[in-house]
């Protein structure tokens, strides 16, 4: 069964809807530094949980549409990583993790995005934490999903958008070129740095 879920950027003027279904996706909570520094670069640290997790839903690409705000959509990369972050530029909300083009099919929404009043219910409890050595304090008694566990799940995802050609249904996408919709920016090491020190709480080198 399948439900419609609204998102939106904390201004309203990004929003969109992710169709989920069960089974289909995963609900899981990402501690990596990557999605901590991130929700410091944009100013959103507040989404983060007690242990610098991020509740996070991934799902097949051409589940999300985007409804309003399509033109003010960015996108960044933190590192060298292939992973690209989007964000909505009027008011700097994060919201959707995917790979730098759409030639890997896959979309990732931060579920603090979508509608609190519904949300729990429909993505129910998450799977498990992931990359919990990046916690903030004692993650010990998080249960954990393994990386392998996670990519074995992507993989047959993205089979079946490739396969099914859903991959050039995604929004974020040009469906001819698979190119982002938005050009993606690069921190500096200088920012990437910053963002460390921001986020462990040390002082930045002299």
């Amino acid at each position: 069964m399948a439900s419609d879920l609204s998102f939106a950027c904390d201004c309203g003027t990004v929003t969109g809807t992710l169709r989920v279904t069960a089974g289909e996706g995963d609900h899981v909570v990402c501690h990596c530094t990557d999605c901590q520094n991130l929700t410091h670069h944009l100013g959103h640290a507040q989404l983060l949980d007690a242990h610098g997790g991020t509740p996070l839903y991934q799902t097949r690409c051409a589940r999300m549409r985007i409804d309003t705000g399509r033109e003010q959509l960015a996108c960044l990369h933190l590192t060298d990583a292939p992973t690209l972050r989007w964000y909505a530029a009027c008011c700097r909300t994060p919201l959707f993790n995917s790979f730098k083009n759409g030639k890997l099919p896959f979309i990732t929404i931060l579920t603090a995005a979508c509608d609190p009043a519904r949300r729990e219910q429909i993505f129910g409890q998450p799977r498990g934490h992931l990359f919990t050595q990046d916690a903030i304090g004692d993650a010990s008694h998080l249960p954990k999903m393994g990386t392998p566990t996670l990519m074995r799940r992507f993989f047959v995802r993205a089979i079946k958008d490739i396969l099914s050609g859903d991959r050039r249904k995604a929004a974020l996408f040009d469906a001819k070129t698979l190119e982002p919709i938005a050009t993606p920016r690069r921190l500096t090491g200088e920012e990437r740095q910053a963002l460390n020190h921001t986020r462990t709480g040390a002082a930045p080198a002299p």
